[in-house]
């Protein structure tokens, strides 16, 4: 039971992190802006106050369902719209 729990525990620290709900997120190479819907730090990071599932575009295009939000970030659309 022990063990269970443990896993359960750790399940989202071993999940691949590359796109999460995030309120902090580094600023992406090359940008001084933040993406839309974040407020500039002022430093290396970008913040928010509502968690927003991101993930970086690496200089492509958004996945379908994601949709571009400046600065080299991609937001997951929720309910097929915003």
């Amino acid at each position: 039971m022990k063990k269970l729990i443990w896993l359960a525990a750790l399940a989202p620290l071993l999940s691949p992190a590359s796109a999460l709900a995030q309120k902090e997120i580094p600023k992406a190479p090359g940008y001084e802006e933040c993406p839309l819907g974040y407020v500039n730090t002022l430093g290396t990071t970008c913040v928010s106050p509502i968690y927003y599932e991101v993930a970086p575009t690496n200089g492509k295009a958004c996945l379908s369902g994601w949709m571009n939000i400046g600065a080299g970030y991609c937001k997951k659309k929720k309910l097929g719209i915003f």
